[in-house]
């Protein structure tokens, strides 16, 4: 415990040393740390395959997104938009009153708590989409390395520690923990000041409980758990019946259904017209290994649980194949179902089965969905709908009115696993799937890890950069010229 208090004291210390560092001199160390995993890549890459079981073309796509993700936070950092500088000029004459000098920026949070994730080692992980964030953030950050994958973390992390030394970066901006109890006892430590999670329901809601019992809440970003549904339509489904069914089980076998993005559910006017496409394309699904002997454990258990509901017929059995280590290899397994018999068995069939398996689920209308779709798929990272190209979407309105309530991306003719890393992008949902709902993908996710400071009146010496008159980092700011108002006022006749 002694060596979790001495990163924590060293985080706390770096903080404000972070938080002042100049945007270029911010994003030259996260390129630093870019440069410096891609020459490592060869050794990355066999390790990960090792601890793993992930393919090496796997790891290496994951790599090449860890490293383009640190350098478009450093195009990010350098831009400065993400400051939000808002500079509201003294105007004696403004519309409701008097109006003083303010201007609010945002500013690092403080020491983030970043949990790594089991399925993906690298883009999730030690310096992964939340790593980058914090600390393009201007945020130390310290990682609870997963379990599953302890020797590729700690060499991730001798990697990251050595290319902030060099470039620069206070003692203290970036540390590694691997012990499951310093990883709550930190969350609860006061000079942790947000932390985020991937994982399974269970594991982050305890860790969100935690955090908001501390005598001082922090934000807990956790994403959690998501089924993401994918509607077909009736005409979608006779223009191509077989191209969906081999696109389907691609998605939902990719990684061994081990990605949060996989389908879970293909809601479908008839189950019969994709059956035989279906086990065609499933019996060209090589077995895959599974992450992690407990992965195995609770994949085996809601498999049979799904296999054992009422109501479920298997169109694909696959299979599971344990070692005597507990690690698991697995091909895809897909049952149906209709929608009155999913919600009949509620959560037996609707829990997220992490894992190779889907449930096709055959719908009566359309009309019927958007109100299913509150009731039994309430939070989700992502919705997807399958049209034909001459689909009349203004009949559809209600049914992607409730993909949108219920989930964080809506897709259209596409599949959800694959989450490209840009400035749009929205990785988060309702609960279930996060604990906020925030994006943890793409350049919004540093907000994350910022708060807003306003500063009244103050001399422009004490001022911090983003918000002095003569604009000393470059980056935007939103100014409210003196009158405005008033004028706007005088226009509309309101005052």
């Amino acid at each position: 415990m002694t060596d979790l208090f001495t990163t924590l004291d060293a985080a706390d210390a770096a903080a404000p040393l972070l938080a002042r560092t100049t945007p270029r001199d911010r994003a030259a160390a996260l390129v630093a740390v870019a440069d410096r995993l891609e020459l490592a890549a060869d050794e990355i890459v066999a390790l990960g395959t090792e601890e793993t079981g992930l393919t090496e073309g796997r790891l290496r796509g994951e790599l090449n997104r860890t490293t383009q993700q640190l350098r478009l936070f450093a195009e990010v950092v350098v831009e400065g938009a993400y400051l939000d500088a808002r500079i509201d000029a003294a105007d004696p004459d403004y519309a409701v009153g008097p109006r003083p000098d303010v201007r609010r920026v945002n500013v690092p949070v403080g020491p983030v708590l970043n949990y790594a994730a089991s399925n993906f080692p690298l883009a999730f992980s030690v310096a992964g989409g939340d790593t980058a964030a914090a600390l393009a953030a201007g945020n130390p950050v310290v990682v609870k390395a997963h379990d599953g994958h302890p020797r590729l973390s700690a060499l991730v992390a001798t990697i990251v520690t050595e290319a902030l030394r060099e470039a620069g970066m206070p003692h203290g901006s970036f540390a590694v923990i691997f012990d499951r109890e310093d990883g709550v006892a930190a969350l609860k430590d006061d000079r942790i000041r947000a932390a985020a999670f991937t994982g399974s329901t269970t594991v982050g809601r305890m860790l969100a409980d935690v955090a908001a019992a501390r005598p001082v809440p922090i934000p807990f970003y956790g994403e959690l758990g998501s089924v993401n549904p994918v509607v077909v339509t009736p005409a979608a489904l006779a223009a191509g019946a077989d191209a969906l069914a081999a696109a389907y089980v691609g998605s939902v076998s990719g990684s061994c259904g081990q990605l949060c993005t996989k389908p879970g559910f293909l809601l479908v006017p008839g189950v019969e017209p994709l059956t035989d496409a279906l086990v065609t394309a499933a019996a060209e699904v090589p077995e895959h290994r599974l992450l992690t002997a407990g992965i195995t454990a609770g994949y085996r258990e809601r498999r049979e649980a799904v296999l054992a509901a009422a109501g479920v017929s298997v169109l694909v059995e696959g299979e599971v194949r344990v070692g005597a280590d507990g690690l698991g290899w697995a091909t895809p397994t897909l049952v149906s179902m209709s929608l009155a018999d999913l919600e009949k068995a509620g959560d037996t069939v609707l829990d997220e089965s992490f894992g190779p398996l889907s449930v096709v689920v055959e719908y009566g209308t359309a009309a019927e969905l958007p109100a299913a779709f509150e009731r039994l798929f309430p939070g989700n990272l992502t919705a997807t709908v399958h049209l034909a190209p001459t689909e009349d979407t203004a009949a559809l309105e209600p049914l992607l009115d409730a993909l949108a309530r219920t989930s964080g991306r809506v897709l259209f003719g596409a599949w959800p696993t694959g989450v490209s890393v840009t400035a749009a992008m929205q990785h988060g949902g309702p609960y279930p799937a996060t604990t906020h709902d925030a994006t943890s993908v793409g350049t919004a996710a540093i907000g994350r890890f910022l708060r807003a400071v306003a500063y009244q009146g103050a001399p422009q010496s004490v001022l911090p950069p983003p918000l002095r008159d003569d604009n000393p980092w470059g980056v935007p700011q939103r100014r409210s010229p003196a009158g405005l108002s008033r004028q706007w006022g005088e226009l509309t006749g309101r005052y």
